[in-house]
């Protein structure tokens, strides 16, 4: 996605971030910790910066943390579940597959980028190894519960009028609401705390789809969810 320079990034690192040059098939040995290593888990700490993130155990095997990027003020904030692993290696929100499916459907939608920022619920990737491959495993609810925390903050910075919550996770996230299903809520617009909510499917729901047909349905459903969000936002 291309990026503004008015932008703002909440929680985004103030010292340069690791950076793995070697690309998924030689990061993916050496990012587990061994078994039995302990590792750092402060539920109760309020970092400031996201490199310093100790609320969850997934900063361990990440990369680096993902904050999320877009303009100040947009009128509207698109959350998803988390980093993928093209984003974790570039510290960049939906750069990836989900990323550029998602700039399909905001042109379709005729949304501008400009009013768009975008942010997950997750700050870290959270993976399985699989052959030489990072493979994405959905974050628990104790880990979406601990980056909340990074949500609040942008939600506070960026002050978006309407809130696209992409996927299940981004949902439970947004409300606060552990028990949130996507299938009872989609395609209506939701009242959450001074602010609308559109649910929509996660961009990788349509790559994921086992036919053409799923894939179609899902992808109009994620544009007309633009159209509204953007209308409800006073666009």
């Amino acid at each position: 996605m291309p990026r503004t320079t008015e932008t703002t990034t909440a929680g985004r690192h103030t010292a340069p971030r690791a950076s793995n040059a070697k690309g998924v098939a030689d990061h993916a040995p050496e990012a587990s910790a061994p078994e039995g290593t302990p590792i750092e888990i402060l539920p109760d700490q309020q970092p400031s910066r996201l490199d310093d993130c100790r609320r969850c155990a997934l900063w361990h095997d990440a990369t680096q943390g993902v904050a999320g990027a877009g303009p100040k003020h947009a009128p509207l904030m698109m959350v998803g579940e988390q980093p993928g692993d093209k984003e974790d290696l570039a510290g960049e929100p939906f750069v990836g597959p989900a990323g550029a499916m998602l700039d399909a459907a905001l042109k379709d939608a005729g949304v501008p980028r400009h009013d768009v920022y975008v942010t997950n619920a997750v700050k870290h990737f959270k993976w399985e190894p699989r052959g030489k491959r990072r493979m994405h495993k959905t974050p628990a609810q104790k880990e979406i519960a601990a980056c909340h925390y990074w949500l609040e903050q942008e939600l506070e910075d960026v002050r978006p009028r309407v809130i696209v919550a992409l996927g299940a996770t981004a949902l439970k996230s947004v409300l606060s609401q552990r028990t949130a299903t996507l299938q009872s809520v989609i395609g209506t617009v939701i009242d959450h705390e001074g602010r609308q909510v559109v649910p929509t499917y996660h961009p990788s729901f349509v790559l994921r789809a086992p036919d053409e047909d799923t894939r179609k349905r899902a992808y109009e459903a994620i544009v007309e969810a633009l159209k509204v969000a953007y209308r409800a936002a006073g666009k």
